[in-house]
């Protein structure tokens, strides 16, 4: 008696082709804005892009980021940026891996209600806690300072959910067997959980990079001085420049200082920032 082995259907060689033809078009599509930023800032400012070729102009310049730099102290921008983007990573990094921990492995009362609650800030706009953040900020005493800038962000609802789900996929049984062994919590955190949590710790760094680096009604309302005022809040500065008109040739290379480092870490590191969403379960 023969039976038919069901066999693998396999795709045509031309319906492969279309989704790549289908995924190069949609990928140009989505690189208009960027490719029109650029044209547009090496466009002579003295040309108006509502004349003539709306992409090129008769000659490619500089001018324009030249004129940024003149009006933006970049550099001052760039160093407060920095510590702000990491000094907000690295308290992160501790709150949401003992917060998920906790939340994972501890027993307390009322362990799932503050997980509820932790959980029902995702569904919150950051623009409602913009007045209730501002008064507690001028309470303390820290206004225009760096570290009224990161205070509201060191712990991380999005990051606390995203550990728990990752401790508990770590046997139970391997913490029991460091145990025997006679590690302590530390040890253990160290070498049995950390180890298993890394590409999750990756995937929350480059999102938490990535929303501090765009951050800006925040630092726009809580600083004054241009020391304390990161990179996004320069673009305000190139705005308030011109009294005749927006200057795109200056605002485009403007957001163009701005994007830059985001946009040539991603352009290096697009495989591993694409693995670690994969390793780490998001989608």
């Amino acid at each position: 008696m023969r039976t038919n082995a069901a066999t693998p259907t396999r795709k045509s060689p031309w319906l492969n082709r279309l989704g790549t033809v289908l995924l190069i078009l949609a990928a140009l599509f989505w690189l208009i804005p960027l490719i029109w930023t650029v044209l547009v800032s090496i466009r002579p400012p003295e040309e108006s892009i509502v004349q003539g070729n709306i992409f090129f102009g008769s000659t490619l310049t500089l001018r324009n980021f030249q004129a940024s730099f003149d009006t933006v102290n970049w550099g001052q921008q760039y160093i407060t940026t920095l510590i702000f983007v990491f000094g907000v990573l690295a308290v992160q990094l501790v709150t949401i891996t003992f917060s998920g921990y906790a939340f994972a492995r501890l027993r307390f009362f009322g362990k799932n209600v503050l997980f509820t609650l932790i959980l029902m800030q995702l569904m919150i706009p950051s623009a409602v806690l913009l007045v209730p953040n501002f008064s507690t900020i001028r309470a303390l005493g820290l206004f225009d300072t760096k570290l009224a800038l990161m205070l509201p962000y060191f712990g991380s609802a999005f990051g606390t959910f995203l550990m728990r789900q990752t401790f508990r996929q770590v046997p139970l049984d391997l913490e029991d067997a460091a145990r025997i062994d006679g590690c302590a919590w530390p040890g253990i955190m160290r070498h049995v959980y950390l180890p298993a949590a890394i590409p999750a710790l990756v995937a929350f760094a480059l999102v938490s990079i990535s929303a501090r680096w765009n951050e800006f009604l925040w630092p726009f309302i809580i600083t004054r001085s241009n020391e304390n005022r990161p990179i996004t809040t320069g673009l305000t500065q190139v705005l308030r420049t011109s009294e005749v008109g927006a200057l795109y040739g200056l605002i485009t290379a403007s957001v163009l200082i701005v994007i830059a480092p985001l946009l040539i870490l991603f352009i290096v590191f697009q495989r591993q920032f694409i693995n670690s969403f994969l390793r780490s379960g998001l989608k």
